[in-house]
């Protein structure tokens, strides 16, 4: 038995970005259709959107309003808008008022008068703005008058006979969803939300019902600008796996020296996190990556989310590296994206467009701290979530993403993420601060790359006028474990029974003669912490130092056989 042809839905394109594609491809034609939310959600402004995107003159659309506000008051606000067309407005679209026909004469007044406009300039589209007029004015029916249902459905039956789309606009309150006829007789629902988050807010649009095809789930995050409304799909940018994209090779790091120690740059198509303090060159290295690209041909976009493109711009221009000259060869996209109430997708878009516009194959998100922030905080739980769809809707189509990662130097031990996001990436290089010789030296160590064989060394390196650079190894000096590198000393004998980080605090306490440990912390450049509070008290098990106490405050001083 053969299968059966499925018949396709018309559809009509709702001119609203982004909503065609949660719907499934475009709204359908001639449905009857319901667009709810509390006020200032934006059911009004969907509505015109899709009016003026929609609207000819053989196939006009007609606005009814139900609602006591006068269509003069309603095209004032809406011609703040750019998809208002003024020469619209009597030739193609038709706004009637009918709120004192639906208080004075009731709902088969009302019924009447829209059958009639109907009938006589056969519309594409019909708007009844709103339905919580109508019933309001149907709690008022006396005896003889029809009923809110019978309403609806000579409405809905009427208007889908003479083939116009239709549009129901407002509110309905939570108690009134079980027993109101509006939500049984609606083909397609549309809820629109603004939910208040601290000083963010969120708008969320979610189709609650969709006779005939498949919509997408959930809720989808919009926004509403001078543009009007945008939808952003919650799983438009979400890679399936038979589709994705790794692609071989390799491309340079841009990093002088940096190439032969990740085998050769790295893997195009890979995740590379770039972490250290404050003041390290993580958007040196980012902007050297970048630029190294549009070297080889490999366009670049930048999203900013800590500082503003002309200062990150700015500070290119100082290691040679012009990209606002890249930007306007169309090689280079630089997109500041510092809101506070951003939604994942909204920002995926962002980056996503940039993208599509110059054909980046390189991508760098400096910094993933600033993208936490940029998030509304109802997202912000779900930060790792949107961090890994993010990643993977780039890399899955062969981009190679770059995003810097500030941490606070943990000097007792190797942190490279204070988020637990290092399972995103598959290349880690750690940036930190090493003292050496009394001075304050940077080093640079790859830490993990997936699949392939990489360097171990750790090395130092200059932020030059020209970018980063490395220099040599360290291998020639011990980690104190307490943010030191001491230099290997071969004229002292070793204290008996210490560590070599214990060595380095005797060494500073016979210095100091006697001190607290905030200030062996201080004159060492260790961090004040448990670390070295265990080492201070091993020295006085052993017999290399005293411990005072004097009204309740403790100090250390070194034991006369060693404080020589």
């Amino acid at each position: 038995m053969s299968e059966r042809e499925l018949v396709p839905l018309a559809l009509l394109r709702s001119g609203v970005p982004g909503f065609d594609e949660v719907l499934g491809g475009g709204l359908p034609e001639y449905s009857f259709n319901l667009i709810t939310g509390r006020p200032g959600a934006g059911k009004t402004t969907l509505a015109h959107q899709m009016m003026f995107a929609n609207a000819s003159i053989e196939r006009p659309a007609l606005y009814f309003t139900v609602m006591g506000e006068p269509p003069i008051k309603i095209l004032r606000h809406q011609q703040q808008f750019r998809f208002f067309e003024p020469s619209a407005i009597g030739t193609r679209i038709f706004f009637i008022d009918l709120s004192e026909m639906a208080l004075d004469r009731g709902l088969g007044a009302v019924l009447a008068r829209i059958v009639g406009e109907v009938e006589e300039r056969s519309p594409g589209l019909v708007i009844v703005d709103s339905f919580q007029a109508i019933i309001r004015a149907a709690t008022k029916a006396t005896a003889g008058e029809i009923d809110l249902p019978t309403f609806v459905q000579h409405l809905a039956v009427h208007l889908t006979n003479w083939q116009a789309t239709t549009f129901l606009v407002g509110e309905v309150a939570d108690d009134d969803q079980r027993n109101n006829p509006l939500l049984t007789i609606a083909d397609n629902i549309f809820t629109l939300t603004q939910d208040i988050f601290r000083s963010s807010a969120v708008r969320n649009l979610r189709v609650s019902k969709l006779r005939g095809q498949a919509p997408m789930p959930g809720l989808h995050t919009m926004r509403i600008d001078a543009d009007g409304l945008q939808v952003f799909p919650r799983n438009s940018f979400v890679v399936p796996e038979g589709e994705r994209v790794k692609p071989d090779g390799r491309m340079t790091t841009g990093v002088q020296g940096l190439d032969e120690l990740v085998g050769g740059g790295f893997p195009v198509g890979d995740a590379v996190i770039i972490s250290g303090p404050s003041g390290a060159g993580k958007s040196v290295f980012a902007t050297q990556f970048i630029a190294a690209g549009v070297e080889q041909g490999e366009p670049g976009v930048i999203a900013v989310f800590e500082e503003h493109p002309k200062e990150y711009k700015r500070r290119a221009t100082e290691l040679g590296i012009n990209l606002e000259e890249m930007e306007r060869a169309g090689s280079v996209k630089v997109i500041y994206i510092r809101p506070l109430d951003l939604s994942p997708d909204e920002t995926l878009y962002a980056i996503r467009q940039a993208v599509k516009q110059i054909g980046a194959r390189r991508v760098v998100i400096d910094a993933i701290s600033g993208f936490e922030m940029a998030l509304a905080p109802s997202f912000r739980e779900d930060f790792r979530e949107s961090l890994y769809r993010l990643v993977g809707a780039l890399t899955g189509t062969g981009i190679t993403v770059l995003m810097t990662m500030e941490i606070v130097q943990n000097t007792t031990g190797l942190q490279f993420s204070p988020y637990i996001v290092s399972f995103l990436a598959d290349t880690i290089i750690l940036l930190r601060y090493l003292e050496i010789g009394g001075q304050l030296r940077k080093s640079i160590v790859i830490v993990k790359m997936r699949n392939s064989q990489h360097s171990k060394k750790i090395r130092l390196y200059e932020i030059t006028d020209y970018g980063m650079v490395l220099r040599e190894s360290v291998e020639d000096y011990r980690s104190s474990g307490l943010g030191m590198a001491e230099g290997r000393s071969e004229g002292r004998a070793p204290y008996p029974g210490l560590t070599e980080q214990e060595a380095v605090v005797l060494d500073v306490l016979v210095e100091l003669r006697e001190a607290p440990t905030e200030v062996v912390a201080q004159r060492g450049g260790f961090a004040a912490g448990p670390v070295l509070t265990a080492a201070l008290e091993r020295l006085v098990s052993l017999n290399y130092a005293l411990r005072l106490t004097d009204d309740g405050r403790t100090s250390y001083r070194p034991m006369t056989q060693v404080a020589r």
